[in-house]
């Protein structure tokens, strides 16, 4: 089967791509507007784009009128968010979040969530993961006609860790218990792992 996305509509493509690109990391980002109000919401349009400088990457759609979501408009206004790794222990509550509330409610205050001080920027973070990347904004990219989607390059100047998981510089996957997004309304679990060494060109054998 061949399929040019140019030729089928952007919901069809949309399925095809989400259910090819899996498992794919679930970033929990909250923001805050300037009255102070605090947003969640989770999106797995995520990943890690760069180490020097630290850089990671989340793609935000825009609302079917065109205007932004709330996550987005206040990345905008205040140049700040934090990115939480979603795993087993916080899932349920993420997907919570993720209903489409009116402006003025702040899924956090909704949903119960214990807000955490920031160690490096005015947006808190929220207990409710093991991992909180506290981010500046670094780059803003329209993307598609309109635009449809915005990528926005936030750069980690903070990585806030719990003590149980950071071990002498790495973080255990199986501790951490990390959940990837599928297609639709499907998740799943890190599994069984396993390590393949990474092989070396040797001239001598040529």
């Amino acid at each position: 089967m061949f399929i040019e996305p140019k030729q089928q509509s952007i919901q069809d493509t949309y399925k095809l791509l989400i259910g090819a690109v899996v498992p794919r990391p679930i970033a929990f980002i909250t923001t805050q507007n300037e009255s102070g109000l605090v947003n969640a919401a989770p999106f797995s349009f995520f990943n890690v784009l760069c180490s020097d400088p630290a850089l990671i990457g989340v793609s935000i759609a825009r609302k079917d009128n065109g205007d932004r979501k709330d996550t987005a408009a206040n990345i905008v206004t205040s140049k700040a968010f934090v990115v939480h790794i979603v795993d087993e222990t916080n899932i349920q509550l993420v997907n919570q979040t993720a209903i489409d509330f009116p402006k003025d409610y702040s899924e956090v205050k909704e949903f119960g969530l214990t807000l955490k001080e920031s160690h490096t920027i005015a947006v808190p973070g929220v207990k409710e993961a093991k991992i909180r990347l506290e981010c500046t904004l670094h780059q803003l990219i329209p993307l598609g006609k309109g635009p449809t989607n915005e990528l926005f390059i936030g750069e980690v100047i903070g990585i806030d860790i719990d003590d149980a998981l950071y071990d002498h510089g790495k973080i255990p996957e199986q501790v951490l218990q990390p959940i990837g997004r599928l297609a639709g309304t499907s998740y799943t679990k890190l599994g069984e792992t396993f390590s393949i060494p990474r092989p070396i060109f040797n001239a001598d054998k040529r």
